[in-house]
């Protein structure tokens, strides 16, 4: 089972923008959903996508509220504050969803609603 350190880590490199560390955490044959956007499978696919994502927002922080763990899978429930490009921050709710294999994660999943991190974001 993960530690809460291990949780922080994982949340660190993404509020960092750090996208070769995120990585790190995943299986390289893994698939990757933010919401109800198409999966990406696959470190590469996977890291285009979450560049984008992170080149749409200023930042994010995540702030865990509960974890579950099991020895081949994890639920971390939190809120992420997104501060947009346009300087204006909303906080969301989220639920993430872990597959495990090896420590590693083989499935990330985000239930996420996106509409007030994109609300009055410019179309493009």
């Amino acid at each position: 089972m993960h530690r809460d350190d291990w949780w922080r880590a994982l949340f660190a490199s993404i509020d960092a923008k750090q996208t070769s560390q995120f990585l790190a955490y995943l299986t390289p044959d893994a698939l990757f959903r933010y919401g109800s956007w198409p999966a990406a499978i696959g470190h590469e696919a996977i890291g285009s996508v979450v560049d984008q994502f992170f080149a749409s927002i200023r930042s994010s922080s995540h702030r865990i509220i509960r974890m579950w763990q099991e020895p081949d899978s994890a639920v971390c429930k939190g809120e992420v504050t997104y501060a947009r490009l346009d300087g204006n921050s909303v906080v969301v709710p989220f639920c993430n969803v872990f597959e495990l294999r090896d420590q590693k994660i083989t499935r990330y999943e985000i239930y996420i609603d996106p509409t007030p991190l994109l609300a009055g974001a410019a179309p493009g």
